[in-house]
C-alpha cells in the first residue's frame, strides 16, 4: 500500500505543477502584442503539449487515488466524512482541468475575451483546491 500512496502522491504533485503553469502560459498568451504571430505560435505550443502532458499525469493520478480508495479501503466507513470532502475537491480539480482545455481551444482559435487580469486570478485556484485536499486528507477535520 506505501508504493501505491508514494506514486499517487508523486502523480498528483506532477499533474498540479502543470495545473499551476498552464494558467501562467495563458497570461502570456493574453499579453502578446499584436502581429507577434511566432511568439503566439511558441505559447499555444508550449500549452498544447503542456496540457497534453498533464493530461497523461492525470489519469495514474486518479487511477492510484481510486485503487487506495477501493482497494485498501482508505476512507471508507464511519467517521470518514472528510473522505467526500476531498472526492468533491477531486471532482473540482478535474473540472478545472477541463476548463483549461476549453480555454486554450478558445486562445488558439482567437475566441477567448479573458484578460490576463483575469487569467491571474484563474491561476490561484489550483493552489486553494491543493490547499483543501492536503488539510482533508492530513487533518481529516471530520
Amino acid at each position: 500500500m506505501l508504493w501505491v500512496k508514494a506514486f499517487h502522491i508523486v502523480f498528483v504533485a506532477s499533474w498540479f505543477a502543470g495545473l499551476f503553469y498552464l494558467p501562467r502560459i495563458f497570461v502570456n498568451l493574453q499579453m502578446v502584442a499584436p502581429g507577434s504571430v511566432a511568439e503566439r505560435d511558441r505559447l499555444l505550443l508550449m500549452a498544447r503539449k503542456l496540457l497534453r502532458f498533464t493530461t497523461l499525469l492525470a489519469v495514474p493520478a486518479l487511477a492510484l487515488g481510486v485503487w487506495l480508495w477501493m482497494g485498501y479501503g482508505i476512507g471508507r466507513g464511519p467517521g470518514n466524512g472528510w473522505m467526500h470532502a476531498k472526492l468533491a475537491v477531486v471532482v473540482l480539480v478535474i473540472g478545472y482541468h477541463h476548463a483549461c482545455a476549453v480555454l486554450l481551444r478558445k486562445l488558439g482559435d482567437g475566441t477567448c475575451r479573458k484578460s490576463h487580469v483575469w487569467f491571474r486570478w484563474f491561476n490561484e485556484v489550483p493552489v486553494l483546491l491543493l490547499l483543501v485536499a492536503v488539510v482533508l486528507v492530513v487533518v481529516k477535520p471530520f
